[in-house]
């Protein structure tokens, strides 16, 4: 069925598909009329399938960076209500869970890093372990690896890894409640026994940036950023846990679907009740793979500290951890949050999908020190291109539960960029743009040619007008460590 031509257009940033056949609510897109061509059919079939999920509230979205995933379309948010048979779904969450940016701020500026740019990324290569099957020097015992499952960040700065005050920029604080790592199966704790402090491969990286413009001064001043300042933004998740995780509970939700009475569209899109035995189990093993990424990001954090610190001398930051944090947001996650609907306040299960949380200004879980701005949506543009500082705002909780995109959206499978592009020319190229990339090898730098993904700039300008989340600043990358 060609969905495309039922949706009816809302404004110039928002289309609806309104409910037919087994669809228990709209589909939203969120994407101007670019977008919306760029979109491949499959993946507003996958958010229809969504909208006919048990217990989903309001409707299934799309943000303006959505594509074609596994069961669920990668930049699709959903939300659901237990006491209404809501449903939990792995595919919803996606196999890299927690996967998500941290940005770090510097207060170097492009003259004081230019001269030592070589021995910065040359550093960070050495220092931070990239590519498949990548592994660290951290080995985890049993006892460890259960006390990582369940402390996250926190559990990484007990360790020596950074500094307490890092977690207050850290969604949750650093650490989700909720895990169990005994849900978690003896094949992803031993993936994950030397990936710990490891970047790995696909669109994840570690990338020097600099502020190239600013759109709201007084929010920028409210998250430390200024135009010419180098920030240092990386990419990443939660390993091979997180993938082992989320193929170990796809088997089993799609075993026992059927006992539930759900009539799955898609076996990709296999899901239980929350409340059911399995449901249960998965969230706790899916909590665990989100605290895994976090104290994954946190031993990284700690890794460029040390070559920055080896690079510009001890002394060069401020009091405090140097450089410090701007914030932490998670993509790929399924939590537990009170929203607005209909005038009621419920408790619901969101899944994001490649969506960041957006929180607005005065948000509770938001640190003192940025609540007055909304929170920071960090989106990554593809290698090479453009990212963005954005800020969480009111109006997406009325929207869509305080969500926004994350990323520019692939329009191009990695086989067909290989097919294209050789990683060697892309990497000539974008140094003659200025931009160095250290990398495990050409295949990767291939596979994320800026080419095979939209353009993250018509993305976040999307999410702008549409009230998603709003625009702070722009950063250009000038260094890139690639798995």
């Amino acid at each position: 069925m060609n969905h495309k031509s039922r949706l009816e257009k809302i404004s110039d940033v928002q289309w609806h598909l309104e409910p037919t056949g087994k669809m228990r609510v709209p589909v939203v897109v969120y994407a101007d009329g670019e977008l919306l061509r760029e979109m491949d059919d499959k993946a507003l079939e996958q958010a229809v399938n969504v909208a006919g999920l048990p217990g989903i509230v309001k409707a299934s979205f799309c943000m303006p960076d959505a594509h074609w995933g596994y069961g669920f379309p990668i930049g699709g948010v959903a939300a659901f209500d237990p006491s209404q048979g809501g449903v939990v779904s792995a595919g919803g969450v996606g196999f890299d869970i927690s996967c998500g940016v941290r940005t770090l701020l510097t207060g170097l500026t492009e003259r004081d890093v230019r001269p030592r740019l070589e021995e910065l990324a040359d550093g960070l290569f050495r220092a931070v372990p990239a590519g498949v099957g990548s592994t660290g020097k951290i080995n985890l015992d049993d006892r460890r690896m259960k006390d990582m499952l369940e402390g996250g960040a926190r559990w990484a700065v007990e360790q020596g890894w950074g500094d307490p005050a890092d977690l207050r920029r850290t969604e949750e604080g650093g650490c989700i409640e909720g895990a169990d790592p005994g849900a978690v199966s003896v094949r992803a704790r031993e993936r994950q026994r030397r990936e710990m402090g490891t970047l790995g491969a696909g669109n994840h990286y570690l990338e020097l940036q600099l502020v190239e413009q600013v759109f709201d001064g007084e929010i920028a001043r409210g998250f430390g950023l200024e135009k010419g300042q180098l920030v240092v933004s990386m990419h990443c998740g939660s390993r091979g846990l997180g993938h082992q995780i989320g193929t170990d509970y796809l088997k089993e939700m799609l075993r026992a679907a059927p006992a539930h009475g759900i009539d799955l569209p898609d076996k990709e899109l296999a899901c239980v009740p929350i409340q059911s035995k399995v449901g249960k189990a998965y969230l706790g093993a899916m909590r665990a793979g989100i605290n895994c990424a976090l104290a994954n990001r946190q031993i990284l954090t700690c890794l460029v500290r040390g070559v920055f610190q080896q690079v510009f001398g001890p002394d060069a930051g401020n009091n405090g951890p140097w450089p410090a944090m701007l914030y932490d947001v998670s993509h790929n996650t399924c939590k537990v949050e009170r929203h607005q609907v209909q005038g009621r306040l419920r408790e619901l299960h969101v899944h994001r999908k490649g969506g960041t949380r957006a929180f607005g200004p005065g948000h509770p879980e938001l640190p003192g020190e940025v609540r007055p701005f909304g929170q920071p949506v960090l989106i990554g543009g593809s290698m090479g291109t453009c990212s963005y500082i954005l800020a969480g705002t009111t109006a997406s909780e009325d929207e869509a539960f305080s969500s926004a995109c994350h990323g520019a959206g692939r329009v191009m499978s990695r086989n067909q960029a290989k097919k294209q592009w050789k990683g060697r020319d892309v990497m000539e190229k974008l140094a003659r743009q200025g931009i160095l990339i250290r990398a495990a090898g050409f295949k990767g730098i291939a596979e994320e040619a800026p080419q095979a993904y939209k353009d993250v700039t018509r993305v976040v300008e999307t999410a702008h007008r549409a009230g998603l989340a709003r625009l702070v600043a722009r950063l250009v990358p000038i260094a890139c460590v690639k798995g």
